[in-house]
């Protein structure tokens, strides 16, 4: 089947684009990156020259002659001379360049050149774009792809835009959605909490109709980035990476899910863990939620970087990582509590980081306030709790009462949508629509202050 993608959008737009740039799609492996190109090119351009470094390392020579498209294209032709470039008619793909690094240096002059449209991609893991930073500023664009959200998980269920404007219309006005869209959306959002968002793994489901063959495939995933780990840290202690990436799960089930290296092992100090979660995150595999020190605006100026927590960036990894009377549960529909909520918070985030927000989380010097989540707009700071059960919500009533620079907050639950005066309540399977409603709210706010 042919997954519809955010993705697929975006590219007829740079296409379409007289004044693009070289565009890099960055992403982690194995969430359709390729395959999104592929398609792309295959519909949309006379001629589609796709060059996997990984699988043709003899490209990896194509610039040893210089950067210009006449001397890469003729390199190339001299090792395949069945490839056609039709000048303005033709997608030149560089794939995995990770293992080429050069291939970014190439973008500044074709670019200049005008002639051929290019698009670069890789795994995150290895691919150091500080270093293709600084070899093709101000001469690219840069796109970062995701698994699915849920909108697209929607998307492969059949469900279509007039189906998602209709939920955002309740969301926005603030009208309980009936007990049929509750029942169907709920056991949607419960799937799609289990499976993640892989391609392939989404792919099996909505093929199959059932969960055969669906944890082995995210075990195979789960694996196939620990292989990449022992593959592309290089400089820094690959143990200790694994080791990170491998307790991750341990941290969820904790109850403040602070991630602590201390405890990694005994006798793990955190100068011997410098750069380790950075390089994680850089490869796009983990998402990390940093303690917000002060409830002031900005936010990024008040932030912990030593105080963290870590989630997997696809609640598929987190499956797959746990034991498999737990994996069983869940594919069961039973014991969505396990980990004590993290499985929730760990889906969640997620759906934030596709929703484009930054991931901040909350807790006083005492502890008697902690809040899952911290968000802004221009002039105030929205709390985010996740309610993994129907427990009250005594944090987010008191920082609501606390806080000046507080105005309301968002409590996401199983519950229905509804506004207390104080907090919004909406379903989990609401927030892909998080950001749209705050920005949405902002301007009803900036219109009725006037």
């Amino acid at each position: 089947m042919i997954l519809k993608r955010k993705i697929d959008k975006m590219l007829i737009n740079w296409k379409n684009n007289p004044n693009k740039y070289p565009l890099i799609i960055r992403g982690a492996r194995q969430i359709g990156k390729t395959y999104s190109i592929s398609e792309f090119g295959h519909n949309n351009y006379k001629n589609y020259i796709e060059i996997n470094f990984i699988i043709n390392p003899e490209y990896k020579n194509i610039f040893s002659d210089g950067y210009s498209p006449n001397d890469v294209i003729k390199n190339i032709t001299l090792i395949n001379s069945s490839l056609e470039f039709v000048p303005y008619k033709t997608l030149i793909f560089f794939d995995e360049i990770q293992e080429c690094p050069n291939a970014a240096t190439c973008l500044k002059f074709f670019k200049l050149d005008g002639r051929y449209d290019v698009i670069c991609s890789g795994s995150m893991m290895g691919l150091n774009y500080k270093e293709i930073d600084s070899v093709s500023v101000g001469y690219k664009t840069e796109y970062t792809m995701y698994s699915l959200d849920f909108e697209e998980f929607l998307w492969a269920k059949g469900y279509n835009e007039e189906t998602i404007e209709n939920l955002y219309y309740k969301m926005k006005n603030v009208i309980p959605l009936s007990n049929v869209e509750m029942n169907v959306f709920l056991n949607i959002f419960h799937e799609y909490m289990v499976l993640g968002g892989m391609p392939k793994v989404v792919e099996m489901f909505i093929t199959n109709k059932n969960y055969s063959g669906i944890l082995e495939l995210q075990k195979q995933n789960l694996k196939a980035y620990e292989e990449d780990i022992r593959k592309y840290a290089n400089g820094l202690d690959q143990a200790k990476i694994l080791n990170t990436f491998r307790n991750i799960k341990i941290f969820l089930g904790k109850d403040n899910k602070k991630f602590q290296i201390t405890k990694i092992n005994h006798g793990s100090r955190n100068r011997e863990y410098i750069g380790v979660t950075d390089w994680l995150l850089d490869s796009g595999i983990i998402n990390i939620c940093y303690l917000i020190k002060d409830l002031e605006l900005p936010l990024k100026a008040n932030y912990d970087p030593k105080n963290y927590k870590i989630y997997f960036m696809d609640t598929g990894l987190l499956v797959a990582s746990l034991d498999e009377e737990s994996s069983y549960d869940l594919r069961s529909n039973r014991n969505f509590n396990t980990y004590k909520g993290g499985l929730y918070e760990n889906m969640v985030g997620d759906m934030l980081v596709k929703a484009d927000f930054d991931l901040f989380f909350y807790k006083n010097e005492k502890s008697t306030i902690e809040m899952d989540f911290i968000t802004r707009n221009k002039n105030y700071i929205i709390p985010i709790e996740v309610k993994a059960s129907n427990s009250s919500t005594i944090s987010l009533n008191k920082l609501i009462d606390k806080y000046d620079n507080i105005k309301y907050g968002i409590k996401l639950c199983e519950n229905n949508i509804g506004f207390n005066n104080k907090f919004y309540t909406f379903p989990y399977f609401l927030t892909f629509l998080l950001k749209r409603f705050l920005s949405d709210l902002e301007k009803n706010e900036a219109t009725t202050s006037y």
